[in-house]
């Protein structure tokens, strides 16, 4: 393999209770005038917007507020929330959410600095050419935003989902306090885990390239999923399966386990198509899609990925054929999320038939092909979509 890469996350994590202590100097450190971002509200009701609140008023800190950013968040929000920092000349950006309310707020924070619809900037038409600093509050353990220059948006106009990167939108600092995600209920407990488990299969089902010390890695955020979702399920105010999960969460997708390997990424191609036409949560639409896909790209030129998944995460017995481990693999896999974390199993589960399979195939490959881990043409995907009815 090629072990040629560069890691730098330069971004501050304060990590534990009671660490919002430092958020006033922090916010300071980059200005004055502070944008506060979140959803729907939650944060309102668990008390955490009036922690905030306190901390930003003793700093001597200017709050400016924008609420309401949706769970696949709008290119609309963004652009409206943009102008307030224009108009408002906003310092900082302080987003207070999951993964959605910080990739909105990178998106934000980059539009800030640019004339036009962000979605010029989410489909490469233009340039980032600099963002504002962003400091996280996270309370939902799912997609890593809090922790890498990643986001991805929504435009219902066109039924598109599309994720854009740049190192500009790292956020500065990011407070991970695991008892904020108490509140968090069992079914996006369970999508966040599942989605924490798809990025780092997007990353561990891997044929071009090897890194030994990365895989054992990756199989052990696996193992720590596997074995604190169900608990903070059934115990949702367990800090030590909260932190966990917070934590591996952060660091399934903050590029440490990916350096030196390069592959497009399959099941999230997929979802994006799910989420864009039926706004579905993305884990959820994650959880679906993953064994049909393992399932459907399983055979004697992947096996050996398949055996190595089930022997040293799941434990099977090491002596038994690889396919049989392979298959034993995906049908423990699917128990898990189906059964453990209790979602739901197939698309005509949540009201979804084929009618939009063909056109969301040819828009997950682009038109042409995902080069993942095996690769995957329109009919290929298509045929995927119909396994997961």
């Amino acid at each position: 393999m090629n072990t040629n890469f560069i890691y730098d996350i330069p971004t501050k994590v304060y990590f534990g209770e009671n660490q919002l202590s430092h958020l006033g100097e922090e916010l300071k450190k980059c200005g004055n005038r502070v944008l506060l971002t979140y959803g729907g509200g939650s944060i309102k009701k668990n008390g955490l917007y009036d922690k905030v609140a306190q901390e930003i008023q003793k700093a001597g800190l200017t709050l400016f507020e924008f609420s309401g950013i949706e769970p696949n968040p709008r290119h609309t929000s963004i652009n409206a929330a943009a102008e307030i920092c224009k108009k408002e000349n906003i310092d900082v950006l302080l987003a207070v959410g999951g993964g959605s309310t910080i990739d909105a707020t990178k998106v934000i924070g980059a539009t800030a600095y640019y004339d036009g619809d962000c979605w010029d900037l989410v489909t490469q038409k233009s340039p980032i050419t600099n963002c504002l600093p962003i400091v996280t509050i996270l309370t939902l353990s799912a997609t890593g935003s809090e922790m890498n220059g990643t986001a991805v948006i929504s435009n219902l106009e066109t039924n598109d989902k599309k994720g854009i990167k740049s190192s500009k939108m790292l956020p500065k600092v990011s407070f991970l306090d695991p008892t904020n995600t108490y509140t968090v209920n069992a079914y996006q407990t369970a999508c966040g885990s599942a989605d924490i488990l798809s990025h780092l299969f997007e990353i561990y089902f891997n044929q071009k390239e090897e890194m030994y010390m990365l895989d054992t890695m990756t199989e052990g955020l696996m193992k720590t999923v596997l074995k604190y979702a169900p608990v903070a399920l059934k115990e949702p105010n367990n800090y030590e399966a909260r932190a966990n999960l917070m934590w591996v969460s952060s660091w399934a997708l903050n590029g440490f386990v990916r350096c030196g390997k390069t592959q497009e990424w399959s099941c999230h191609a997929m979802e994006h198509q799910l989420s864009a036409y039926y706004d579905i949560t993305h884990g959820l639409g994650l959880a679906i899609l993953t064994p049909r896909w393992m399932e459907y790209v399983l055979d004697e030129t992947t096996v050996s990925k398949f055996y190595q998944f089930g022997t040293n995460v799941f434990e099977i017995d090491k002596n038994l054929p690889q396919m049989e481990v392979a298959k034993k693999a995906i049908e423990m896999l699917s128990d898990f999320l189906f059964n453990q974390l209790g979602l739901n199993r197939t698309l005509s589960q949540i009201d979804i038939d084929n009618s939009n399979f063909k056109i969301m195939a040819q828009k997950a490959c682009r038109g042409d092909v995902i080069q993942g881990f095996k690769s995957l043409y329109t009919e290929d995907i298509q045929k995927i979509f119909e396994m997961c009815l």
